[in-house]
């Protein structure tokens, strides 16, 4: 299956926002591993990641390829700054109304998560350090993976 979300970037930034507002010492790493799992509730329960992101098997678990790419940007920096090379430093509050409610349920309860050996589940176990972990294999995770899997590969999420 193509994976079957579309990144939207002005999401993605206010994600970043307020992840970075929700926990101590938002770092690049802190701040995808919550997204990841935000994600990868929000896809079990509604069908959907939060952004429409990608996931890449990184060395210390999955990484969220758009927004990592946004927190490494210039074109953020009205937004927040990096500071001692992956601290984020808050310029401005999430603006909450990019969000539906099960995205902030979401985004609320993995900002709490203990979340560092936890990223290292079977999704990321199955594919290469660097490669791209294909939405099927998140889904394998699920208890009803299958049913999700029907409703994601209906005709209007094909490209």
């Amino acid at each position: 299956m193509t994976h079957p979300f579309v990144f939207n970037i002005k999401k993605a930034i206010e994600a970043i926002l307020y992840i970075a507002a929700s926990v101590e010492q938002p770092s690049f790493d802190r701040i995808c591993k919550i997204m990841y799992f935000a994600d990868k509730q929000h896809l079990e329960k509604y069908g959907r990641f939060i952004c429409g992101d990608n996931y890449i098997a990184m060395k210390d678990g999955p990484i969220p390829s758009g927004m990592y790419d946004l927190l490494k940007s210039d074109s953020t920096k009205q937004n927040f700054r990096v500071q001692d090379e992956f601290l984020i430093h808050l310029l401005r509050a999430a603006q909450l109304d990019y969000f539906s409610e099960s995205d902030l349920e979401c985004l609320k309860q993995a900002s709490q998560l203990s979340i560092q050996e936890l990223s290292k589940d079977l999704s990321w176990q199955t594919v290469d350090e660097n490669d791209y972990i294909k939405i099927e294999q998140i889904i394998a995770t699920f208890s009803d993976a299958e049913s999700l899997l029907d409703y994601l590969c209906e005709p209007c999420y094909s490209l």
